[in-house]
C-alpha cells in the first residue's frame, strides 16, 4: 500500500494519516466490515458491530477496538495470527459516505497491556472483552458514494418519526379523536 496516493502531476498525498474528518467519521460508526486472508489465500469478510463509538481512533495512524466474545469461530483472529493484514470499510448509509482503510493488526490481550484494553472498552456496553485489535493504518481513502443506498437504524427512524407522531397526536387532540 505504501500509505500514499500518487497524484496525476507526480506529487503524492499522504493517506495513512487520519485527519479530523476520518477521526470523527470512525468514532460515529456502530459497525464496519473487515477483510482478512487465510493461510491458504482465501479472503474472509466479516461484519463487526457494537455500540456507536466502539471503533476508536487511538492516534492519527492507529485504530482499535475491543474484540468481544461472539460466535466463537475465531476465523478473523486465526487469519490475523498468520497474516496481519486487514482491510476495513466503514459506511454511513444515511449520508452515503464510505471510508476504506488498509493496515496491519496487532492482537493485544489484557495481561499484556491492560491500559490499552481499558482505552478500547465501551463502559456502557456489557460484554466480555477477549482481546484488543489494534490496527496500524497504512492507507485510507474515501470512496465514491454513487451506489450507497441510504439505510437507517431503528434509532435513526425513531428520531425522524418522533416529531411526526407528536404532531399526529396533537392534531387528533384538536379534533377530539
Amino acid at each position: 500500500m505504501g500509505g500514499s496516493i500518487r497524484l496525476e502531476l507526480g506529487a503524492t498525498l499522504d493517506r495513512n494519516t487520519q485527519t479530523e474528518q476520518e477521526i470523527e467519521f470512525i468514532g460515529e460508526r456502530d459497525s464496519f466490515y473487515q477483510a482478512t486472508v487465510s493461510e491458504t489465500g482465501w479472503p474472509y469478510v466479516q461484519h463487526r458491530g457494537g455500540p456507536k463509538g466502539f471503533l476508536k481512533v487511538l492516534d492519527e495512524h492507529t485504530i482499535g477496538f475491543a474484540d468481544f466474545r461472539g460466535n466463537r469461530q475465531y476465523l478473523s483472529v486465526g487469519n490475523l495470527n498468520a497474516n496481519d493484514r486487514i482491510s476495513m470499510i466503514c459506511i454511513d448509509y444515511p449520508n452515503r459516505q464510505r471510508l476504506k482503510a488498509w493496515g496491519r493488526v496487532r492482537i493485544v490481550h489484557e495481561n499484556e497491556d491492560p491500559e490499552l484494553i481499558a482505552q478500547l472498552i465501551v463502559p456502557s456496553y456489557r460484554a466480555r472483552v477477549e482481546r484488543g485489535i489494534v490496527i496500524h493504518v497504512e492507507a485510507c481513502e474515501w470512496n465514491c458514494p454513487q451506489h450507497i443506498t441510504p439505510r437507517y437504524s431503528k434509532a435513526e427512524v425513531d428520531q425522524l418519526l418522533t416529531p411526526l407522531l407528536l404532531e399526529i397526536k396533537s392534531l387528533k387532540a384538536q379534533l377530539n379523536l
